[in-house]
């Protein structure tokens, strides 16, 4: 049986080395919680893969908002990109869509040939794109690796029917990862549900942005 992996979504330094203490599979490094994540400070992510023996990806979003972006913002996401592949991160988390709302597939294709040969994951704009089964096809043609979505819907219990349809759809192609209000309270239901293998959670149960270590070890604990 595959094991089942755990991300931990976190915001500084502090919740990563919490993460890893607790049995993440992997850390997601992004800054500005409050925007939904943005790309993280250099020098922060240097000195996480410093401490990290476990994966550590890497959000690469120029801004809160949409996911639509200028040249100049496409640009400065391609320079990222090649900065943080100096560090020797495992992988990037991204996504770009055009102003109709769907994937625009040239400007993925390219940050994900640039990232090469480091995985990337198709982040929560998946979650308002139009027509979410051809968007799955599309993603995957673009070459990504894992799609983070919380099913289109606010949190992962309320899109629990899309992310099943996906997992089946997606039929061992791309990793579907649910993502968005996953906390060990629901995780059960969830992995029952849509058989996923990999799950991702900020696990914050406090006010502030910084992981709760007995929320990540719960979370392990649940898919073990």
């Amino acid at each position: 049986m595959k094991k089942i992996k755990l991300e931990i979504a976190c915001f500084n330094q502090e919740s990563a080395i919490i993460a890893q203490a607790n049995g993440a599979d992997r850390v997601e490094l992004c800054a500005n919680m409050k925007e939904g994540g943005t790309t993280p400070d250099l020098k922060i992510t240097e000195q996480a893969r410093i401490e990290l023996s476990i994966d550590l990806n890497v959000m690469i979003r120029p801004r809160g908002g949409d996911f639509v972006y200028t040249n100049a913002e496409f640009e400065q996401m391609k320079e990222e990109i090649i900065a943080f592949k100096k560090l020797n991160v495992d992988g990037f988390v991204f996504g770009i869509l055009d102003k109709e709302g769907n994937i625009n597939i040239e400007q993925n294709s390219e940050l994900v040939a640039l990232a090469s040969p480091t995985p990337c994951t198709f982040h929560r704009a998946f979650d308002v794109v139009n027509n979410v089964y051809q968007s799955l096809e599309t993603v995957i043609d673009c070459g990504f690796k894992t799609i983070l979505t919380s099913g289109q819907e606010q949190n992962v219990v309320e899109g629990i029917v899309v992310l099943a349809e996906l997992v089946v759809k997606a039929n061992g192609r791309i990793t579907i990862m649910p993502g968005g209000g996953l906390r060990s309270s629901n995780l059960s239901l969830l992995q029952e549900k849509t058989k996923a293998i990999f799950f991702h959670s900020s696990a914050i149960v406090d006010p502030g942005e910084t992981a709760n270590g007995d929320e990540v070890n719960a979370l392990k604990r649940k898919l073990e």
